[in-house]
């Protein structure tokens, strides 16, 4: 790739004119749905910073400076980033083996790989992500944050460990020796504040209204729930003091989870705002060079990797947002809550908190999708869970890779039971019926539908080699969709089996596409050898006659009778 090239693809990733149109269309509108979506997003980004064991100011600083770095950079006019429970998920295991400083490393090292991503257009290869798994990872991650909350709900020190089910059954023991019903009770009255309320009035954001509320009642009641502690009033100034060289290589593995899931989770995220809208739809090339930007920065600045959040992108174009000024607004409002309102954030219980988080979970999951997934097919059903259960008992890397294995094994099958090896009976127009019983008693013409690759080529052997009772076999191939190598292999075994037993084996109607990866394995050699290769299938008919005759099984056959409606005369010959 030349230096315009590149100059080109970095410059068709930049921040364009018709996106500064876009924000000049309805300023106002705008700065109130980012106004919403800060209010929303306050409590979730203390939730997740603290849930991600780094504290809620980095909560705080990654949705400031990850959020206005991809709100500028960004694919989607609607997308607000920041940090997420997904994400959370993946840090805490990282935090527990490498230490908190290392989650600044592997973010800053997964928002490089995502601007090399943006570079190579990786974004489109989003849209091969079967629904499934899609469904299935938000289900467990729906789950894993459910499941983390624990420990603070009950109000219990968060034992040692990164396995959520080990953690989770750890703190419901410490739970029973030494129970704390005011935090139980308080995280329960934010639930049921949350849920009931976005029934009552959806429009409200009752998150902050509840985490007000159990602050105002725990302080006027001097309730015993531990708070937030201390906030820094601003963020720190940009260091890369954290960055240590030496241990770069073992944390790739680490930053290529973090990497992938950002793209995963913001590129859906993205397009689930794309279709809660008329007229929107995002660039996942740029969005991954934002989400790379923005991961790049955030831990400068004490920040946790982010990526595109489902749920305050819901919240944003409900709000009628229409360009980046909202999520732009939204990182300002922040920004300016951790200036001046840090004294106040810092007495919030953390009860409360993960009663907010709680309350998030239980409304990630949909419950009417699940049911038409389940519904849909049986294959469907058994990724979903599949996904659900490993994402809840490995990590969110791993199941998403199980349930793109299983899915893609379960498509292969599904493709390969279309490949059809079917016997059809030889044109009765072109023969008298004593040619024809010839023809029925010593040649079998066999048409291959389908795909003929790695999947379904063993089957398509055995049913081949299964031929009896003949002395020629004419192999029709012009309805093969596609082929690999293996294909051609079974093919040619299946050829040259049928050659040691003294069957003549004739082809005909081989496309063109496909020649190339018959001559790669000698398959077409072979067809080719003593001229067994035809365009088709009338002509090989032919062949086959003539080699009866030769051979001295068809005498004193009458002359061949031609029909002007033959297929043989026809303007699309018979393949």
């Amino acid at each position: 790739m030349s230096a315009r090239m590149v100059r080109a693809r970095i410059t068709s990733l930049l921040p364009s004119r018709p996106d500064l149109a876009q924000i000049r269309r309805d300023p106002r509108r705008d700065l109130l749905a980012g106004l919403t979506v800060a209010i929303v997003a306050l409590p979730l980004a203390l939730g997740f910073g603290v849930s991600s064991g780094l504290g809620a100011e980095a909560g705080l600083a990654t949705a400031v400076v990850a959020g206005a770095l991809a709100a500028v950079f960004g694919g989607s006019n609607l997308q607000v980033s920041g940090p997420t429970g997904a994400m959370t998920v993946v840090l805490v295991p990282i935090v527990a083996q490498y230490g908190p400083t290392a989650v600044f490393t592997v973010g800053l090292m997964a928002g490089v790989m995502l601007v090399v991503l943006a570079l190579l257009r990786a974004g489109r290869y989003m849209q091969y992500v079967p629904a499934p798994v899609i469904e299935g990872f938000t289900l467990g991650i729906a789950g894993v944050i459910g499941l983390q909350q624990v420990p603070n709900a009950l109000g219990v020190s968060k034992p040692a460990g990164d396995k959520v089910l080990v953690v989770t059954w750890h703190a419901v023991e410490e739970f029973v020796k030494a129970p704390n019903w005011t935090a139980v009770t308080l995280a329960a009255c934010v639930v049921v504040l949350m849920l009931a309320g976005a029934r009552w009035r959806p429009t409200v954001p009752f998150s902050i209204v509840a985490v007000i509320a159990a602050t105002v009642v725990a302080q006027v009641a001097h309730l015993k729930v531990k708070p937030i502690g201390d906030l820094p009033a601003g963020l720190p100034a940009p260091s890369l003091s954290f960055l240590e060289p030496g241990s770069l290589g073992s944390l790739l593995t680490p930053a290529v989870a973090v990497a992938a899931l950002a793209a995963l989770e913001s590129l859906m995220s993205a397009a689930a705002a794309d279709a809660m809208t008329v007229g929107q739809r995002h660039d996942p090339d740029r969005e991954l060079l934002g989400q790379g930007l923005a991961n790049i920065a955030a831990p400068l600045f004490g920040g946790v990797p982010a990526t595109g959040a489902i749920a305050r992108t819901a919240v944003n174009v409900r709000t009628g947002a229409g360009s980046r000024l909202a999520a732009l607004t939204h990182a300002a409002v922040l920004a300016v809550i951790v200036f001046a309102a840090a004294p106040l954030v810092s007495k919030i219980p953390l009860a409360a908190l993960a009663g907010v988080l709680l309350a998030t979970a239980i409304r990630m999951v949909e419950v009417g999708s699940l049911k038409a997934m389940a519904r849909a097919t049986r294959s469907d059903a058994v990724i979903l869970a599949l996904t659900a259960v490993a994402t809840l008992a490995l990590d969110l890397v791993y199941a998403v890779i199980i349930g793109l294995v299983v899915a893609g094994a379960l498509a292969l099958r599904a493709v390969a039971k279309q490949a059809r090896l079917d016997q059809v009976p030889l044109d009765r127009a072109d023969h008298t019926a004593e040619e024809h019983a010839l023809l029925a008693e010593h040649i079998v013409a066999y048409r291959i539908d389908g795909p003929l690759f790695f999947a379904a080529a063993h089957r398509f052997l055995m049913e081949l080699a299964e031929v009896a009772d003949v002395r020629v076999v004419i192999l029709r191939m012009s309805r093969v969709s596609t082929m690999d190598a293996t294909g051609a292999l079974v093919l040619k075994d299946a050829v040259e089996k049928l050659t040691r037993r003294g069957i003549v084996v004739l082809a005909s109607g081989i496309r063109p596409g496909q020649r190339q990866v018959l001559d790669s394995v000698g398959a077409l050699e072979l067809l080719r050898h003593e001229g067994r290769e035809y365009a088709s299938t009338p002509e090989a008919i032919r062949a086959a006659r003539d080699h009866l005759e030769t051979a001295g099984f068809l005498s004193a056959v009458p002359a061949r009778k031609t029909s002007p409606k033959s297929p043989d005369t026809s303007e699309e010959p018979v393949l």
